[in-house]
């Protein structure tokens, strides 16, 4: 099974989004959801929207979208405040509108011969795991069985409660899970090195390795790794696909203006079957192969 790709051109919509509910959470992040109907017919996981956050801000913030539900019109942003856009941003109430451009960029791709997705979302990138693991519960076609596992050392975006799902080896006393996930029937896990209660003491690609460990190496080749979150986790995250021989997808998260693909100002080295190569993440990714990012 494949999600599909938005293509480059004709799926990136320009709206007026009217704020629904703006939720604050820990640790300065928010939970944006956004009546905006064209951008959640196109969303996939793995995409994002550019927003403007005030009127007296000209430059657009790219964020990733967490959830988006096409018939009803919304998507979910997860954001936490990093400089002055931002923190406008964040003061903005609901019933307000804000300019939302997108769906943009090539999202994730499941292959069903890989049906054990390890998703691993650290910080602010969580939110694209979140859209993956929803999307992984409305295709009844195949049988997935995903984990998911996301690390933080601030509080988490959600109240975290004991998980109802077992999850065979994960380590004892780790227990901690996102209760959507939860009531999806998705077991997630999660890590912390900030003592959080029922959470994995360490890296959550720690975590991961541990139940990679303890799987037997047939069940090992149904593994297929997604992840998102800054660019040394993702690195972390290559290098543990390496050790265990998966393939792995990963989300970039770059700086970037136009958001598609005009400045090339979020360019990133890829290598290439034909030799290494200059991708723009906004629209040649976010998501791109991991080996061909990493040199791992």
């Amino acid at each position: 099974m494949t999600v599909t790709h938005p293509a480059h051109r004709g799926s990136i919509a320009l709206e007026d989004g009217r704020i629904l509910a703006h939720e604050r959470f820990p640790g300065e992040q928010f939970v944006l959801r956004i009546a905006a109907p064209k951008c959640a017919a196109r969303a996939v996981p793995g995409s994002f929207a550019h927003l403007t956050v005030d009127d007296g801000i000209p430059m657009r913030r790219p964020l990733s979208i967490m959830r988006a539900n096409a018939s009803e019109g919304w998507i979910d942003i997860l954001y936490k405040i990093v400089g002055p856009g931002l923190a406008a941003l964040a003061r903005r109430q609901t019933g307000e509108t804000l300019s939302v451009l997108g769906p943009i960029g090539q999202g994730f791709t499941l292959h069903a011969e890989r049906p054990r997705p390890l998703l691993i979302g650290g910080g602010v990138g969580i939110p694209p795991m979140v859209f993956l693991a929803e999307a992984l519960t409305h295709d009844t076609r195949t049988p997935w069985k995903p984990l998911v596992v996301m690390g933080s050392e601030i509080p988490f975006p959600f109240a975290t409660r004991p998980s109802t799902i077992l999850v065979p080896g994960v380590p004892d006393g780790v227990i901690a899970a996102m209760p959507l996930l939860d009531a999806w029937g998705v077991p997630s896990r999660l890590a912390s090195r900030s003592g959080f209660p029922g959470c994995f003491d360490g890296f959550v690609t720690d975590l991961a390795a541990e139940w990679l460990t303890s799987l037997d190496p047939a069940t090992r080749t149904e593994v297929e790794i997604f992840a998102c979150g800054p660019t040394p986790m993702l690195e972390a995250v290559t290098r543990l696909a390496a050790r265990f021989q998966l393939p792995c997808q990963v989300s970039l998260e770059e700086y970037m203006a136009c958001a598609v693909g005009g400045c090339a100002g979020c360019t990133v080295k890829v290598k290439t079957p034909t030799g290494p190569a200059m991708k723009r993440v906004c629209v040649d990714g976010p998501v791109f192969d991991g080996y061909s990012v990493f040199d791992v």
